[in-house]
């Protein structure tokens, strides 16, 4: 990860939406308990997707690329200890919903919250049972990249 990313903040990010990664995690639960089937929630993470903000072409480069996804994810972390912002992006819609829920949770927080923060939302709301195995590589694999960032900064 390139030092100016976490020096230089860009100031454009919707996150946190709650004053709390626990209030988010809840927030999220609420939302997904209102669909009922898998079909509905897809639709819903797929409009979630569409909301993340807009990310520069130019952070679209290897350095940024995120390894382990079958998808093309691209993140770039910035900040310090007191407070982490990730800007994630990817060429597919599911994945794109996926890394809005864990920019809700995460991006906007402390080291130390996010450390002390498990992602209980993705057991919570089914998404631990309904994601294709390289999905769910490929969410772990964003999760550990916020987590590592996270305790480098700690």
């Amino acid at each position: 990860m390139a030092a100016n990313q976490l020096e230089n903040p860009v100031t454009d990010t919707p996150f946190p939406l709650e004053p709390t990664a626990a209030e988010a995690q809840a927030a999220i639960r609420e939302e997904f308990a209102f669909f009922g089937d898998w079909s509905e929630r897809y639709q819903y993470l797929i409009d979630l997707g569409r909301k993340l903000p807009p990310f520069p072409e130019e952070w679209k480069t290897e350095e940024h690329r995120l390894h382990g996804c079958q998808s093309m994810v691209w993140i770039v972390p910035q900040g310090n200890r007191q407070r982490l912002d990730f800007h994630a992006t990817s060429d597919s819609a599911i994945v794109s919903g996926l890394i809005f829920l864990a920019l809700r949770v995460y991006s906007g927080r402390s080291a130390e919250e996010i450390l002390a923060t498990d992602p209980s939302y993705i057991a919570d709301i089914g998404l631990a049972r309904h994601l294709s195995p390289t999905r769910s590589n490929g969410l772990a694999s964003l999760l550990a990249f916020i987590r590592d960032t996270a305790q480098a900064q700690a």
